[in-house]
């Protein structure tokens, strides 16, 4: 029997068709669009994904906590100091309560009382309330103060350290006699026995001049000793008194056993000066009866009693301010009242005499006074020897000596 005719399977129909390479061709073709759309600078930019992070870097986050922690500090450190002060203001542990708790340093000649006289008031009080600066300049207002330094510690104590003035030499003032110091600033006297000085007593000083005036004279002084003392003889030493009254004429006392005489040196060269004299002395003593004072201002003569008086008569002192200066050092020669009143029997039989060096000296008689001056005998050889004999009879000057005259007086309303 023949087979009924049936529409054919096809091999598609048999085997399906795979669909997988088509997929994997337009994967490809979108993969390329993908690729162009990229490059092309025509189309847009993607979006970008925000990334959150850190509003500070790590190092600003450091700085500040360092600085919260230093803040933290400052002010527990403030808390700590505001309450330490008020503990230190208010607290019995930091008072003065006695001289014992004020140390003082550096005193010799300055009574300890007068110290406590000026740091009197801060006993009983706060350590942190005394005024250092007010009582510095207290101090250095004590006449033998010369520069004083405060200082506090802790709990409640005070410390001073006072540094002296150092005096140089004694000065007459009116009746009264002073200790100075190279500066011009008196002093008084320490109390009797505490302690003994070997200084010259020094004229010429007024209590109304200023003190940078004394300071001027005190100047010349210094100068004076030192050039007197700098070959080491330590000619200082036989000086009783020094009269500053005219800056171009210092005029010293010598003292030694044959009693005190006036010594006129000019304003310089004093060593050279009083070395003449020293030289000198004892001969001029064997030529004159009395050997009160001799001038050494002029370059080539030299007057022997010049000024018989003296130095001007001083204002008497009482038995008491004698014994407190001798006490304190002053040499008798510089207490003694000097006389300048002379007879007129005397002033009428005495004249003025200019002699040559090389003639022999005579008294008023005629005799031979000692040895004859020449121009060996001296550093500088004086060419004449002029002999006052009254205290208003003015020396003789030769004509060499007009060459060089003494230096004028100081001005009125300088002394």
């Amino acid at each position: 029997m023949a087979r009924k005719a049936s529409s054919t399977i096809s091999q598609e129909e048999l085997y399906p068709y795979s669909d997988e390479p088509v997929r994997a061709a337009l994967d490809d073709a979108r993969l390329v669009d993908l690729d162009v759309e990229e490059e092309s600078p025509f189309l847009r930019a993607q979006k970008r994904v925000s990334v959150r992070r850190n509003s500070l870097s790590k190092k600003a986050a450091t700085y500040l906590g360092w600085a919260l922690l230093a803040t933290v500090i400052l002010f527990l450190g403030s808390v700590t100091v505001a309450a330490a002060y008020h503990y230190g203001e208010h607290s019995w542990r930091f008072r003065v309560e006695s001289s014992d708790d004020i140390e003082i340093t550096g005193l010799e000649d300055v009574p300890r009382s007068q110290i406590i006289e000026v740091m009197g008031g801060d006993i009983g009080r706060n350590v942190f309330y005394v005024p250092l600066a007010l009582r510095k300049k207290q101090l250095e207002q004590v006449a033998r103060v010369e520069s004083a330094s405060v200082m506090r510690f802790v709990p409640n104590r005070l410390k001073i350290e006072i540094h002296e003035r150092t005096p140089v030499a004694f000065a007459r003032i009116g009746s009264r006699i002073f200790l100075i110091d190279s500066n011009g600033v008196l002093m008084d006297l320490p109390v009797a026995g505490k302690k003994k000085f070997s200084f010259p007593v020094v004229l010429g000083m007024s209590l109304a001049e200023p003190q940078s005036m004394r300071a001027l004279r005190m100047k010349t002084y210094n100068q004076l000793i030192a050039e007197l003392d700098s070959t080491g003889a330590h000619y200082s030493q036989s000086l009783s008194e020094v009269d500053l009254s005219d800056p171009d004429d210092v005029k010293i006392t010598a003292d030694d056993s044959a009693g005190p005489v006036l010594v006129h040196l000019g304003a310089s060269d004093f060593l050279d000066r009083f070395k003449i004299y020293v030289t000198h002395v004892q001969e001029w003593r064997r030529q004159f009866a009395r050997l009160d004072s001799v001038d050494l201002r002029y370059e080539h003569q030299i007057v022997v009693n010049p000024d018989l008086q003296g130095t001007a008569r001083q204002s008497a002192m009482s038995p008491a301010a004698v014994r407190a200066a001798m006490a304190a050092g002053v040499k008798p020669a510089a207490l003694i009242e000097h006389d300048v009143t002379k007879s007129s029997a005397a002033a009428k039989n005495s004249s003025p005499k200019t002699v040559p060096a090389k003639r022999v000296v005579k008294h008023r008689h005629g005799k031979a006074a000692g040895k004859q001056l020449t121009s060996n005998d001296a550093v500088t050889a004086p060419a004449a020897i002029t002999t006052t004999r009254a205290a208003n009879q003015k020396p003789a000057v030769s004509a060499t000596s007009r060459l060089k005259k003494p230096s004028p007086a100081i001005l009125k309303g300088q002394q």
